[in-house]
């Protein structure tokens, strides 16, 4: 079953190409939050680290069989947040065959995808990402590991991952709200050198996942 995965999700990533597509999850909260985050990061990437994503991004549902076609799927919002059973064994599927989803909390979301993020892997819990890590490393160092984006509550920032055979496959980003600072520059009055931190990240993402 896993091997006929894997070659469904690369024939998929064979025909489209670097992309990247944002989760619509279920379960009320506002999965379409920050509409201009990754368009911004994707011009972003394109720009400096020579990759050839889609300008916009595609949107697809975590039961659907178009997930296999994304090597990188987004996810934010501020609230509520549910899998249902065959929401996760296709998540559950697309991550062991390859596939890599990134959660940005957008401010409220964290008491409830943690949840989620559970039914996925339940013998193989999130731990958290060091600073050492290749994610925070290239192409932009960032010695200290995630940056600090947000205040929030005023808690370090801190990354999550699930690993697969060694592999980062589930990324959660708390306390940092890398999204907002991926938006236009009018919509939360970021620094531009705050913004340019936020996007330096995001790139270390989307080069982690088409390195990886």
């Amino acid at each position: 079953m896993r091997k006929i995965t894997l070659l469904f999700i690369l024939s998929g990533w064979l025909a489209n190409g670097q992309e990247i597509a944002l989760l619509k999850y279920n379960g009320g909260g506002d999965w379409y939050a920050n509409p201009t985050s990754l368009p911004n990061l994707i011009k972003f990437c394109n720009q400096n680290i020579n990759t050839r994503i889609a300008l916009k991004p595609a949107t697809v549902e975590p039961s659907s069989p178009d997930l296999y076609s994304f090597p990188m799927v987004h996810m934010t919002g501020h609230g509520n947040v549910v899998f249902n059973a065959s929401d996760s064994e296709n998540l559950r599927n697309y991550l062991n065959g390859g596939g890599f989803l990134h959660i940005d909390d957008n401010y409220g979301m964290d008491k409830f995808v943690r949840k989620e993020i559970e039914k996925l892997f339940p013998q193989n819990p999130m731990v958290e990402i060091p600073a050492t890590h290749a994610i925070f490393q290239k192409p932009n160092p960032f010695p200290d590991g995630l940056p600090k984006i947000h205040e929030h509550d005023g808690k370090r920032p801190q990354a999550f991952g699930v690993f697969l055979n060694g592999r980062l496959a589930l990324l959660y980003t708390f306390e940092t709200d890398l999204g907002d600072g991926w938006e236009d520059p009018e919509v939360n009055n970021d620094p531009e050198p705050v913004r340019q931190k936020a996007l330096r990240m995001g790139a270390n993402i989307v080069h982690y996942v088409f390195t990886n």
